[in-house]
This record gives structure tokens, C-alpha cells and sequence, in this order.
């Protein structure tokens, strides 16, 4: 594509987000779960694991720890053994006790509701936090950059960095507050749906028209 100036970028960016809502409406997060204790543990288990494995696991897992006191009190081994099949389940089974140590000690067992605390958990990054705070608690505090979000953002043309750090804060200047949350979701479902890493779809893509990469022909 040629230069965008900056109208022509704002307008094209428009374009993606109604794109992208109008193609996923009921885009949401796919981990299984019913409360903020359930998602944070599934996605502290969704590291490097699809979501399919972790919400084969998560049932019986969640039926035999209901609170994060059952976490913190379980025999290690026997959450390792639960965890196993999502891979690196010693260093996870790990990271889910002390961090259900720490939600029973400071937050009364409770999953709490900012960025501070949240990534003072054990286990808990940026990422992870953003997660929980816009998918349990519809709070718009960033943007989840996981590995679809993260390429998506550079094919798009939405930035041209790498770190996920800097990803983020490139996604929240562009893109308005009130769609921080559903931006993410919408950009895993079109990874995950239509622009795969290995064979993106670009023939019947949604957003072709305003894909920079599909307009250069590459």
C-alpha cells in the first residue's frame, strides 16, 4: 500500500474495527469458565497450550478446587498429576499455588480487581492480567497481546514492533478505550478463523481490502 497519512490511517483503521465486529459479533474468550478464579487459573494454564487442551482439563479441575484456599492447600503432586497434559504442569501446578496462597492471604480468596494487584500474583503478567480484568470484570484497562493478537497487529499494519509491551501500547493509542477487551477477541478469532499463520485465508478475508500485506500482493 502507498504512505498512509495519518487521515487515511484513522480511516482505514475504522474500517478494520467494523470489519472485524461485524465478522465476529459473538467473538469472546474461549477458555471455559464462571468465575474470575476459573479464568485465571485456565489462562495461567493456557501458556504455550492451545485452549481446546486447557478446557479439557479445566472441568474435573475445577470441580475438585472450587476456591483458592483448595488450590493453596492441594498436595502438589496431585495438582501437577491434574495439570499434566497442558505441559510444564510442575512449574504451572507452581505458579496456581502461590498464587491462590497469595489471594488467600491478602484478598480473602478473592481474584482482586486492578492491575497492581493482580501482577503481584505469582504467575501473573500483564497479559494475563488484562484477561481477567476485561473479560471478569468488563474492566478496559489494556490490550490482551497474545501470538494472534501480536501478528495480526503487524500484517494489519497497527505497528511494527515485536515486544508485546510495545505492541500494546501501540494498539491503545489507535484504538479506542471502549474496545480494548473486544479488540483482542476479535483479532484471536480472526487468527485462529481466517488469518493463520502458516496458510492465512486471504481470498475470502473479511479485511482484505484494508490489509496492507494482501494489497502489496505478498
Amino acid at each position: 500500500m502507498p504512505r498512509e497519512t495519518a487521515s487515511d490511517r484513522a480511516q482505514r483503521l475504522t474500517g478494520l474495527l467494523e470489519g472485524l465486529r461485524r465478522t465476529y459479533p459473538d467473538a469472546h474468550c474461549e477458555l471455559l469458565h464462571r468465575n474470575p478464579l476459573e479464568l485465571l487459573v485456565a489462562t495461567i494454564l493456557s501458556a504455550q497450550c492451545t485452549d481446546r487442551r486447557v478446557n479439557q482439563v479445566t472441568p474435573g479441575l475445577f470441580a475438585r478446587y472450587p476456591t483458592a484456599a483448595a488450590y493453596a492447600q492441594a498436595p502438589r503432586a496431585e495438582l501437577e498429576d491434574a495439570i499434566r497434559s497442558t505441559g510444564f504442569f510442575r512449574n504451572k501446578a507452581r505458579s496456581i499455588q502461590a498464587c491462590c496462597q497469595r489471594l488467600v492471604e491478602g484478598h480473602g480468596g478473592e481474584v482482586p480487581r486492578t492491575m497492581d494487584e493482580l501482577t503481584q500474583l505469582d504467575g501473573v503478567g500483564r497479559k494475563t492480567a488484562n484477561v481477567i480484568l476485561g473479560t471478569a470484570f468488563g474492566r478496559n484497562e489494556g490490550v490482551v497481546v497474545d501470538t494472534h493478537v501480536a501478528r495480526l497487529a503487524r500484517r494489519l499494519g497497527l505497528t511494527r514492533h515485536t515486544q508485546p509491551e510495545k505492541i500494546e501500547q501501540d494498539l491503545m493509542r489507535q484504538v479506542p478505550r471502549e474496545h480494548w477487551t473486544r479488540l483482542s477477541h476479535w483479532l484471536i478469532w480472526h487468527g485462529r478463523r481466517r488469518c493463520r499463520a502458516r496458510k492465512p485465508d486471504c481470498l475470502h478475508c473479511e479485511l482484505a481490502a484494508l490489509c496492507p500485506v494482501t494489497q502489496s500482493g505478498a
